[in-house]
């Protein structure tokens, strides 16, 4: 690329770069999303104390993804210009660059989890176990009143069924409040983070599903995950304990 007539300069080139960085940024809004979770990365890595190999091992994996979407935009641009009219290829060749970004996702949270989970265990299992000695009775409990305080906000919204649609979302709220009642229910079992962990990532492919679906917009789901969530957590702390 030239500028005016001339070869570009280092700081040419790195400014190049920089635009090619922020205009991503401005339009991919899945860019924007690996940006948050990145810097939220780091700072829980601050807060956690990590090594420097796990350190290392973080940013690796978050250069990788944030790589792998400047790529996919690139090969989606590319190929739009090159193609004006659809064209299995092109589609083939756009699907490849997601999977791309998929699989170096997939590769970040697996580090993730391998790095924090074991000081987030550590650090939570003293405020777990005071919660856990709670009858089975409780999870019912605020699962139903999840399902009660969902049906009298959307009442009152006047948007959307008990099952369908409207503010908060019922199922993200019954996900989610499940979630945690497995966690607070599971005691001392050795392995309760890890079973944690897949329940909330369950969780989340509900609330996923909804936003897909078109059934639920984003803020839905996120009210409907956060009522049960809270709820479950308030029912637990506040009997739990009696």
């Amino acid at each position: 690329m030239t500028v005016r007539g001339r070869r570009p300069t280092i700081i040419d080139s790195f400014n190049f770069a920089f635009e090619g960085v922020v205009h991503v940024l401005r339009t991919q809004r899945n860019m924007r999303i690996h940006f948050a979770l990145a810097a939220g990365v780091l700072v829980a890595a601050l807060g956690f104390d990590v090594s420097r190999l796990e350190l290392i091992a973080l940013l690796l994996a978050i250069s990788f993804v944030l790589i792998a979407e400047m790529l996919n935009s690139a090969v989606e641009a590319a190929v739009d210009v090159a193609s004006t009219s659809f064209d299995p290829l092109a589609k083939l060749a756009k699907d490849v660059a997601a999977g791309a970004v998929l699989i170096a996702a997939v590769n970040a949270v697996a580090i993730g989890y391998l790095v924090f989970s074991g000081e987030v265990a550590t650090r939570s299992s003293e405020f777990l176990d005071r919660l856990s000695q709670a009858p089975g009775e409780l999870t019912l409990i605020a699962l139903v009143l999840s399902i009660i305080i969902v049906v009298a906000l959307k009442a009152a919204a006047g948007r959307g069924t008990p099952l369908r649609g409207g503010w908060p979302s019922g199922h993200a709220a019954v996900a989610f409040a499940g979630w945690m009642a497995t966690t607070l229910a599971l005691d001392d079992y050795g392995h309760r983070f890890l079973i944690s962990s897949l329940t909330f990532i369950m969780a989340l492919l509900v609330v996923q599903t909804r936003v897909e679906s078109g059934i639920h917009s984003t803020a839905e789901v996120a009210a409907g995950g956060l009522l049960g969530s809270l709820v479950t957590l308030s029912i637990f702390q506040l009997f739990a304990a009696a």
